[in-house]
């Protein structure tokens, strides 16, 4: 393989690199690193510099190209780095065209070239659409496959620098989005996971505004073959009704949602430049587990916040329990760039580090009230490999000999604190249905 790929950050760049991966070797770049980059936090960027150091050591012949978040916000950075030969943007990355400018300026001899003359990024605030990225074979044989259906944000908050990465919000129309979930429906990948930068905010952008929930029902509808759709991080403010109707009505969309929270505390919040409160939160959480009561809800938390006061992070602290939280991604606050939040006073890095470490702790302690909950509960299983499989609930199964890409009914026995274990001979492969009743499973 003449192209190799190094992912950083969430699953939307996971995905991004499959197609970069595609559009380089198309291009024909030869003996290419391409280090796809994330933002959200400081100790991100710094795992992406040191992994092109490291890279660069163990293959001096190869050629380093940075993409992603990071490299969109941060060009200069990346090309003054030595080992670095091109820099191309968050937009760029995605463009055939692209990459065979890239080929091209890679082929020029680079001995003692400017750092500018390196970069190739574009302003992507200037993007104000989306095409749909064709999948072509690129995800043959994954039992789990991703659909991008959004990109970018038009939200503001002070802590993120992620709109100046990746622009403001844009939408696949959605007859697009179904052509390509039936294709690889029919191609056999039992799960689709819609995918995007703010996903609730699908839509707004095309004719006649239809939202995330509108989508949901078109797959769900118009792709029976379908086993399984699960929707990615969201932001609970903006869930709309269709939304809510069809995660009440519809077994093949899975119960698992995992929210965007990022505190408990309303001052919080507001300084965050949040839009929702910590009553909004726990009443969203409420109202979904009645109407999927054996639905698992995960959330994304930060600790140590600017101003945060202990009595702050006890807030978001004590939210684990009052939103019955089940999935924790604990982010440690760190600084970025030319964001409101960093101009805010500071909490010392020992404390946030604390914080995050009892945020971290409390997400195991609920991961492990959740998974003796499902002992002797029967539940359908997506086997991801020989060795791995996830219930509906996105829990891992630890499964031996089953065949990847089914899904299978098993009837869960144990569980070590981190995984779930089946009784094998209890399994009935190929069932595709709502689960058998839990009983009922609230705050945690």
């Amino acid at each position: 393989m003449s192209v190799d790929v190094v992912t950083f950050g969430c699953r939307l760049n996971a995905f991004e690199s499959e197609l970069i991966a595609k559009h380089a070797e198309a291009a024909g770049a030869d003996d290419t690193i391409v280090v796809n980059s994330c933002a959200v936090t400081n100790e991100a960027v710094a795992q992406a510099r040191q992994s092109i150091r490291k890279l660069k050591r163990e293959r001096p012949a190869a050629r380093i190209v940075v993409t992603g978040c990071a490299a969109q916000t941060q060009a200069g950075m990346f090309a003054s780095m030595p080992e670095v030969d091109r820099v191309i943007g968050n937009d760029d990355k995605l463009r055939p065209d692209a990459w065979r400018a890239t080929t091209q300026a890679l082929a020029v001899p680079r001995f003692g070239i400017d750092a500018s003359e390196k970069v190739a990024v574009s302003d992507i605030m200037a993007v104000t659409e989306m095409a749909p990225h064709l999948v072509d074979g690129f995800q043959h044989g994954l039992p789990r496959v991703f659909v991008q259906v959004q990109n970018g944000c038009d939200h503001r908050c002070t802590f993120c620098i992620i709109p100046f990465g990746r622009g403001n919000s844009r939408s696949v129309p959605m007859g697009a989005v179904v052509d390509q979930v039936r294709a690889l429906a029919e191609r056999g990948h039992a799960e689709i996971v819609l995918t995007g930068v703010d996903l609730t905010s699908y839509g707004a952008d095309l004719p006649g505004a239809p939202k995330l929930g509108r989508l949901v029902k078109q797959i769900l509808r118009h792709v029976p073959e379908l086993k399984r759709l699960r929707i990615s991080s969201i932001d609970s403010i903006e869930a709309d009704v269709e939304l809510l109707d069809v995660l009440a009505d519809d077994a093949r969309l899975m119960p698992h949602l995992h929210l965007s929270l990022q505190a408990g505390d309303d001052l919080i919040l507001k300084r965050m430049k949040r839009r929702h409160s910590r009553a909004d939160a726990i009443a969203f959480c409420n109202l979904v587990r009645r109407l999927r009561p054996d639905i698992v809800l995960g959330a994304d938390l930060i600790a140590g916040f600017p101003t945060e006061t202990d009595e702050m992070f006890m807030r978001s602290l004590d939210l684990v329990e009052e939103c019955g939280l089940t999935f924790l991604h604990v982010f440690p606050y760190s600084p970025r760039p030319d964001t409101p939040a960093a101009r805010m006073p500071q909490v010392d890095g020992a404390t946030i580090r604390e914080r995050a470490r009892r945020l971290r702790a409390a997400g195991e302690a609920a991961l492990r009230r959740r998974l003796d909950h499902e002992i002797g509960c029967q539940r359908e299983v997506l086997i991801e490999s020989e060795v791995q499989g996830r219930t509906e609930h996105y829990l891992p199964v630890a499964v031996a000999g089953a065949l990847p890409g089914t899904v299978q009914r098993l009837r869960i026995s144990e569980h070590d604190g981190a995984k779930l274990f089946v009784q094998p001979e209890l399994s009935s492969p190929g069932s595709t249905g709502r689960s058998s009743t839990p009983r009922p499973l609230g705050r945690q």
